[in-house]
């Protein structure tokens, strides 16, 4: 594999909450998967090493010399022009159908694409290889006049067109003379113009999208920025359940070389709640409902039980961790899993995960929804086995494989979940149940003072765990949780303690300490936007500013960001689009903007 071909996160999403897609830097789609995001790649190229003509859908224009990409505004749906040396042009427009059709919300299994001549004569050539069984086979293939049907699967999908079918079926290139339109979706007859339906979609979808924008309640500065992490978000989300992904890939390691690669298409109970609580600060109500609904579901499920850390975006509980033997991996890099074995691990820190966004429910008298008696006495249940498990060891936040201990991030979240049920019952009126749970939170708290706190000749800090002082970034999240004030002492102890230890210059390690795989290479980048927080919370805003700033301009070109980041060299690693650090995008910006009110 040549430098130049090396595959990259400058990777641009598209989606409609059902399918989802990542447009590479050539206009080329090389990532995505059917029929939902934890399906099978349909599109794999990005994790195909040297074969990277296999599951890919590309368009080449003869002589190409340059491309260029942006979003239409405040939309997923994406402009690549692709120019050549003799002045041609085209420019492809890729989006995934999404708006209200039939009195419910239109979002098929599709992809589609239309292809435009900007200016001289341009050709082209359409490499539409989709492969199957995890990058097995290259899709069979069968053909009608104006449609190539390929059997990925059970289902086979159907591409829709007015370009030359037997161009396409024999690799050949072609003038584009007019826009040229491209539906691949349900294998079933296309009904009516491809053309003027095609259009018809994108409008739609362009519509829905601006007007969904339109409802957010965003800062004044980076409104590009909130806004292009916000609609991302949101196509983490599986719109038939609520359940919202930690990240639309799987595998990409965290480091060079390093098998830290983990799949990522599924609902996390803690990213999703942290990803609730940054839409929720815009008002994208819609998405919390949703979720909202799916946490029901697993409450349910779980009767009374132990909540898995994650599960499908069905509700799935059992993800078998295997490998895709046919998938080299990211840059060759692998290997590429299926399914994730931290189903099977035991973190406490779930439960508070679960009552913390449900609480809402009983006090936004917006949802069309309310939560009632019922669901406090189902989220009482889960209630109870935080307060069972608060001094319980777990496998903490960043799921260790091979050690477990009493987590600081774990019991705090434990006590969140009891000081919440306890506002909770106040407000419907149950005072021997607010007392009951007040009383639950103030012993957890007892017992984290106590176990947590690490004494020093210097003064102390909190330990990232209750057996060892070693330190981890979590431990910035004891403000957010209301747990401590900014102004406590132990609290600004513990960060001077953080910063020191885990800072390396404008980023941040989650723990410094080695793990089953060694010591970290990358730094992980919601730990810097709670290095951010913190030092707004401090009042160090100009040194706030000058990180948030420094943060941006490591964006891919899509606005975006991945899980981690290399501290000496800039580049992105892990999963993307990572949610958990679009979150923090959203969230430092909201703390660091100015007021609306300055400019009123």
């Amino acid at each position: 594999m040549t430098e130049e071909r090396l595959p990259n996160l400058e990777l641009w999403p598209v989606g409609n909450c059902q399918v989802s897609g990542l447009i590479d830097q050539t206009g080329a789609l090389v990532w995505g998967c059917v029929p939902r995001v934890d399906g099978d790649p349909l599109f794999s190229s990005l994790l195909n090493g040297d074969q990277r003509d296999a599951g890919i859908w590309r368009f080449e224009l003869e002589g190409q010399v340059s491309a260029s990409q942006e979003y239409i505004r405040n939309t997923p749906n994406l402009v690549t022009r692709l120019e050549a040396k003799d002045g041609s042009a085209v420019e492809i427009l890729d989006f995934c159908p999404r708006y209200e059709r039939s009195g419910r919300m239109y979002r098929p299994v599709a992809y589609v694409r239309i292809v435009r001549p900007i200016a001289g004569n341009p050709r082209v050539r359409v490499v539409l290889k989709p492969v199957k069984n995890y990058g097995a086979q290259v899709a069979e293939t069968t053909h009608g006049t104006n449609h190539i049907r390929y059997l990925v699967g059970p289902q086979a999908l159907r591409l829709s067109t007015d370009a030359p079918v037997g161009y396409i079926m024999e690799g050949r290139t072609f003038r584009i003379e007019k826009d040229t339109h491209f539906f691949l979706g349900p294998d079933e007859p296309f009904v009516g113009n491809v053309r003027e339906q095609v259009r018809s979609m994108e409008q739609a979808t362009r519509k829905y999208w601006q007007r969904w924008v339109r409802m957010l309640a965003i800062p004044l500065e980076w409104q590009e920025e909130v806004i292009r992490c916000a609609i991302t978000l949101k196509l983490c989300q599986h719109e038939e359940t609520g359940a919202i992904v930690a990240a639309l890939t799987t595998s990409i390691p965290e480091a060079a070389d390093s098998e830290r690669n983990w799949d990522y298409r599924y609902c996390w109970i803690r990213d999703s709640y942290y990803t609730i609580q940054a839409l929720n600060r815009l008002g994208a109500l819609d998405v919390m409902e949703k979720y909202l609904s799916y946490l029901r579901n697993i409450v349910d499920g779980a009767r009374g039980g132990q909540i898995q850390p994650l599960y499908s975006v069905m509700g799935e509980s059992e993800l078998d961790e295997t490998t895709a033997s046919y998938l080299a991996g990211y840059r060759g890099m692998g290997p590429v899993r299926r399914g994730n074995a931290a189903y099977k691990q035991i973190q406490h820190d779930c439960y508070g995960q679960i009552v913390l966004p449900s609480v809402q429910g009983f006090f936004d008298t917006r949802l069309l929804r309310m939560a009632d008696s019922h669901d406090f006495e189902n989220l009482e249940q889960v209630g109870k086995m935080a307060w069972a498990m608060h001094d319980q060891p777990d496998a903490g936040l960043w799921e260790f494989r091979t050690r477990q201990e009493v987590h600081t991030y774990s019991a705090v979240m434990s006590w969140a979940a009891c000081d919440r049920l306890a506002n909770v019952a106040e407000h419907i009126g149950k005072t021997d149940r607010a007392k009951l749970w007040r009383e639950r939170a103030d012993a957890i708290r007892e017992k984290i003072e106590a176990e947590a706190w690490k004494e020093n000749g210097e003064g102390g800090h909190y330990g990232a765990s209750f057996e060892s002082d070693y330190l981890d970034a979590s431990l910035l999240q004891m403000v957010e949780l209301r747990f401590l004030s900014p102004e406590n002492d132990r609290f600004k102890q513990t960060f001077a303690a953080v910063e020191e230890h885990l800072r390396r210059g404008d980023h941040m390690l989650r723990y410094a300490a080695e793990d089953d795989f060694g010591a970290p290479e990358t730094a992980f980048n919601v730990c810097t936007f709670w290095l951010i927080e913190a030092l707004h919370l401090a009042g160090r805003d100009a040194e706030a500013c000058k990180l948030f700033t420094t943060m941006l301009s490591h964006t891919t070109q899509s606005g975006l960001l991945s899980e981690d980041l290399d501290y000496e060299t800039g580049e992105l690693w892990g999963n993307f689009p990572q949610t958990y650090s679009l979150v923090g995008v959203i969230n430092c910006a909201g703390l660091l903007s100015k007021s609306w009110s300055e400019v009123r």
